[in-house]
């Protein structure tokens, strides 16, 4: 199984490169944060109390989910859109600290790499947790200022408040007991501040064919 493992924080680029890695090598490509953000939206559209621990489980684990290229559905429903609300990008830190949520994500994320001999992940635990044997381990990151400007870029807003969210948004993500946002032991960091897609991907594909 092959499997190529893409972590780091908001805004560095996991989605972009993993999805055009996941087509130079052939390869499926899971968005696994937009798991979360599934969850996150069908508790807020059930009127699930997200600091309702047990709840918001038992709502994963009986939730239907789909994510995939053609995008993201819950319970059959097209929520692709909806997923990036600023409502659920607010809230989707609560689910994401959940012990019981992360087991039942980790699970059917490691059920989609076997069920297609591997794929490219991304998110913010694939190589120390749900694929610590991963063929490449890669900690993708780039300077604040710089994720949230991309972010404006790609939904809007003010750069001083996003950049402050996105601070705040590392420093929970590097401090919950469950799964938290860390350089896995025996990946490598690649800081794609003022780098293209494409130097990013070259800079990948070395790695990939050094022996």
């Amino acid at each position: 199984m092959r499997v190529i493992a893409i972590d780091g924080p908001a805004g560095a680029g996991k989605s972009t490169v993993a999805r055009a890695l996941a087509n130079h090598l052939g390869l499926e490509y899971l968005d696994t944060g937009a798991m979360y953000r599934a969850v996150t939206l069908a508790a807020m559209r059930r009127g699930v109390d997200l600091a309702d621990v047990e709840q918001v489980a038992k709502l994963a684990r009986g939730l239907t989910l789909e994510v995939g290229e053609h995008g993201v559905l819950v319970d059959g429903i097209d929520a692709t859109t909806q997923i990036r609300s600023r409502e659920v990008t607010t809230a989707v830190s609560a689910v994401a600290a959940n012990s019981a949520v992360r087991a039942e994500l980790v699970r059917r994320q490691r059920n989609w790499a076997n069920e297609r001999g591997g794929g490219v992940l991304e998110g913010r635990d694939i190589g120390s947790v749900v694929f610590p044997d991963a063929e490449l381990k890669l900690y993708l990151t780039a300077a604040p200022r710089v994720r949230a400007e991309r972010r404006v870029a790609e939904a809007g807003g003010d750069i001083e408040e996003m950049t402050e969210a996105i601070e705040r948004r590392d420093q929970y993500d590097r401090q919950r007991a469950d799964g938290p946002l860390v350089q896995a032991d025996g990946s490598i960091v690649v800081d794609t501040t003022g780098l293209s897609i494409d130097e990013v991907l070259e800079r990948i594909e070395q790695l990939l064919e050094r022996p």
